[in-house]
């Protein structure tokens, strides 16, 4: 998946994860900082690649700002930016069924 443009998701509130992506040329690189990273910080940065890896997203610059988000919102919210990145609007993966 290319991204078109740069697209965040998610908030800097308390258990949420902000993800800033953009479009980049040198695989991935992955900024991250949280206030759970002596913790957490490998599951959290885990998390991201994968999801990536799942979307076939092969370069990006990733920024993501974590403050205690658990990992089905860490997912959710890498998923929504790269979407937005890539303007997908439709059939996206938890879109509701009429």
């Amino acid at each position: 998946m290319d991204l078109k443009h740069s697209a965040y998701a998610g908030t800097l509130e308390s258990s949420d994860i902000q993800v800033l992506v953009a479009p980049g040329e040198n695989g991935i690189e992955l900024e991250l900082e949280s206030t759970v990273m002596s913790q957490f910080g490998k599951q959290i940065r885990s998390t991201i690649l994968e999801t990536l890896e799942n979307l076939d997203v092969k370069n990006a610059k990733v920024k993501a700002m974590d403050k205690g988000a658990l990992d089905l919102t860490v997912k959710s919210r890498v998923e929504t930016a790269i979407f937005r990145a890539v303007d997908q609007t439709d059939n996206l993966p938890w879109g509701v069924k009429l």
